[in-house]
């Protein structure tokens, strides 16, 4: 590692709140891996809840490692992954897997599992992509864990520290043996069922290590809750974190006090944090306790008017809806559960707070979307637009907007991603209308949501893929996919059968495929 790496690193954890070091000796040492940059990592709780609880054990130092050059090295101690007895991934986004595959060449780490002896380093996964379909990254990693980490991890340490220095074999099939713990190389009989904790209060999960140098560096981070229970069909939220579970009231006060230590502002995180039960309660008290607040997720209908007062009083300057569709039909389709009039009430409420900032979610190419639709988020836009400035608060309006992906374990995982180039003209009409009407467009690649497709469909095969792309860039994926002779068609484009095998069924999420089936058939009629 150059000197310049190393000075880097130290001048990195020189700026930190709360990092973790702990003396090597005796313990089995867990590189946790977040195959992206250091500033997007730092900003997941995932993240921070994992890398607290391992080194919550006395028997466990557990060292961050983040993606960002060709020589890969833990971050407390400038480590090569090679000393690890552990390699625990972190993984939330199917395009983080190039980097996966990356960290294992920088460090001299056979990439397949079949490869690897007593030698090398145990590879860990984890995460959302995971726990929805493990196939495409499963040569790569000697075990997967379906489900949360505090649910799988108190009996996989002692599993760990025990086979640490012993056969590899024997290792495997000690964790074979664990719920929740998928081993490739020794398939179950049965599907490994997802693990998950029933009292989030057992598990506070909030910033672990406090840096600005990240996306969200202001805010020390607070987890409220886990699982959505609205049942949009496109979305893996409400199949892999199911049941809806809250943190307390009392729970969440206590953490925001010992965040107010480092931070002035409270991030409250979840999939709709506007859904918890004591939500105003819980605002106004943060707001006595003199925190400034910040809110990742609200809910259109209902939008508590006196939840986006207090949000505003807390110094919050952006609210982020999620309309999803412009037209009523293809709401109904993904049972999104808004109308016209929810949607225009909710940004009255907003306009007349004074905040700086209104996002607007959208998706395009949603199942039986046609031009007609796309219209539609042109004319809810500028809508919202004349709401906005009729109230002259100064509040910009921005639409998000990111092509429809299937993702396994949904209703919508047997149905196909719209063809690349409809997408394309679907974007230049909403770039060539509202724009000029003073709103904001951003958007992600059509291109790179089709390789995502791949991924989120994709089975073992898919891995070859990832190894065979030399350069991580589109003109990169093609020569791979060109190369393997993958049909790229068929993982994003083409519908499925239901009655198909799904690469992913491995897997039991605890929603069967019958209900799935079920909700598809709602969607398509």
């Amino acid at each position: 590692m150059t000197y310049r790496a190393v000075g880097e690193a130290r001048q990195r954890l020189s700026r930190e709140q709360g990092t973790v070091i702990k003396d090597w000796g005796g313990k089995v040492a867990v590189a946790l891996v977040y195959p992206n940059t250091y500033y997007i990592g730092m900003s997941n709780l995932g993240l921070h809840a994992v890398y607290g609880l391992l080194n919550s054990y006395t028997g466990v130092v557990c060292e961050r490692v983040f993606w960002e050059e060709d020589e890969v090295r833990s971050l407390e101690s400038q480590r090569p992954l090679s000393d690890f007895t552990v390699l625990a991934f972190s993984v939330n986004y199917e395009l983080d897997y190039f980097n996966i595959v990356r960290v294992l060449k920088a460090s001299g780490i056979p990439l397949r599992a079949a490869d690897r002896d007593e030698r090398y380093p145990l590879v860990i996964g984890g995460g959302p992509c995971i726990m929805a379909n493990p196939a495409p990254l499963s040569p790569f990693f000697d075990c997967l864990c379906v489900g949360e980490a505090e649910a799988i991890l108190p009996a996989m340490v002692p599993v760990l520290a025990e086979g640490a220095g012993g056969r590899r074999d024997d290792m495997l099939e000690a964790l074979a043996s664990l719920p929740g713990v998928y081993v490739p190389l020794l398939p179950s009989e049965s599907p490994i069922a997802r693990q998950w904790t029933g009292n989030l209060d057992d598990f506070p999960v909030g910033s672990v290590v406090l840096t600005h140098d990240t996306e969200l560096g202001e805010l020390f981070l607070i987890e409220v809750e886990r699982g959505c229970q609205r049942g949009c069909r496109f979305c893996l939220v409400s199949t892999i974190f199911q049941p809806m579970r809250f943190r307390s009231r009392e729970s969440l006060l206590a953490q925001a006090r010992r965040g107010l230590s480092y931070r002035r502002r409270i991030g409250l995180v979840g999939p709709v944090v506007s859904d918890h039960p004591q939500i105003e309660e819980l605002l106004v008290s943060l707001r006595q306790m003199g925190a400034g607040l910040s809110i990742s997720s609200m809910r259109i209908n209902p939008l508590s008017p006196a939840v986006l007062t207090e949000l505003a009083k807390g110094g919050t300057r952006t609210v982020t809806l999620a309309p999803e569709a412009g037209s009523e039909r293809l709401r109904r389709v993904i049972n999104k559960g808004v109308n016209e009039d929810d949607i225009l009430r909710s940004v009255v409420e907003v306009a007349k707070r004074g905040f700086r900032e209104l996002k607007l979610y959208f998706m395009i190419g949603l199942p039986s979307e046609i031009d007609e639709d796309i219209l539609e988020i042109v004319t809810l836009a500028l809508k919202c637009k004349d709401i906005l400035d009729e109230h002259r608060g100064g509040c910009r309006l921005s639409l998000n907007v990111a092509p429809f992906v299937p993702k396994a374990g949904t209703p919508c995982q047997w149905l196909p991603m719209a063809p690349v180039p409809t997408l394309n003209q679907r974007l230049s009409l909403l770039k060539k209308s509202l724009p000029p009407k003073g709103i904001r467009v951003k958007h992600e690649s059509p291109g790179w949501s089709q390789v995502q497709a791949v991924l989120a469909r994709g089975d073992a095969g898919v891995a070859e893929v990832l190894v065979a792309t030399e350069s991580v860039s589109l003109s990169g994926w093609r020569q791979a996919v060109k190369k393997c002779r993958l049909n790229v068609d068929y993982y994003a484009h083409q519908q499925w059968d239901t009655g198909l095998r799904l690469p992913w069924s491995m897997i039991d999420s605890g929603t069967g495929p019958e209900k799935l089936k079920i909700e598809l058939d709602r969607a398509i009629a």
